[in-house]
């Protein structure tokens, strides 16, 4: 009987790491329960510029916003830099296990191993990166990262044949730290707008000799994140500027 391989994903908008509340970091972790990732993304990114104790935070739900719309690369450079700023184990742990998904799917299983290794670092006890990180090693074993030379890689067709993860929500986004699940031969639902793994993989291996150029899609998508993150700025300046207006003393006296 084959065995049915998954991963474990963390992606979800979070809220358990502050107490304190942040409009924007609100307002994202609502857009990203209604699967509007470039909102979320436009918000988070507003918390993530400001002086905040939540910096961590925002910069962990950003990279899953990023990563809902396929943006992996991206979405581990966010990673990186809320890693920087994270100062609890908790939240060390989550970017870590998350990075190593990143990693997964990119099939660089090296990398993922990693960092699953870093989040057992931070909790030993999850059990869920625990079978991450012995499921990377695993395929890292059977897949060792190709050699510098082309010709040994033989193209890479053994990879290609083995049953792939596919993401597939196990609980909701409520934003209430609830932990989702990615089952093998399963049918994707797209309930989060993960991208499964397995298509595009043989596009990127190709990409790798040509100078990419930014798709239409690319700079729509940039468009829109300008967009939607210069709203979210003048929603927060209106509300220092009413706050100004309030708070502006009323003079009794008469000019003459």
């Amino acid at each position: 009987m084959r065995k049915i391989v998954y991963i474990l994903l963390l992606l979800n908008c979070i809220t358990l790491f502050s107490q304190e509340k942040d409009k924007n970091l609100y307002n994202g972790n609502q857009s990203f329960t209604e699967k509007k990732y470039v909102d979320s993304e436009a918000d988070y990114r507003v918390t993530e510029s400001k002086k905040s104790p939540k910096k961590a935070v925002a910069g962990y739900n950003l990279g899953n916003s990023i990563y809902r719309q396929n943006q992996q690369g991206e979405a581990q450079i966010k990673y990186i830099q809320a890693l920087e700023v994270a100062k609890t184990k908790e939240e060390k742990h989550r970017i870590y296990h998350n990075l190593g998904n990143t990693f997964m799917l990119e099939k660089k299983y090296d990398l993922a191993a990693d960092a699953y290794k870093n989040a057992l670092r931070n909790n030993p006890k999850d059990e869920e990166t625990r079978y991450n990180y012995a499921l990377a090693k695993r395929k890292n074993k059977d897949n060792p990262p190709p050699k510098d030379n082309k010709k040994d890689n033989k193209g890479g067709g053994g990879q290609d044949n083995k049953p792939q993860p596919k993401d597939k929500d196990g609980k909701n986004d409520k934003g209430n730290d609830k932990k989702d699940s990615d089952k093998d031969n399963q049918n994707n639902k797209d309930k989060q707008g993960d991208k499964q793994q397995g298509k595009g993989d043989g596009e990127k291996k190709e990409d790798k000799n040509e100078n990419p150029k930014p798709s239409s899609a690319d700079k729509q998508r940039i468009d829109n994140i300008l967009d939607a993150v210069n709203n979210a700025e003048k929603k927060v300046q209106d509300k220092v500027n009413a706050k100004k207006v309030k708070a502006r003393p009323v003079s009794n006296e008469k000019d003459w």
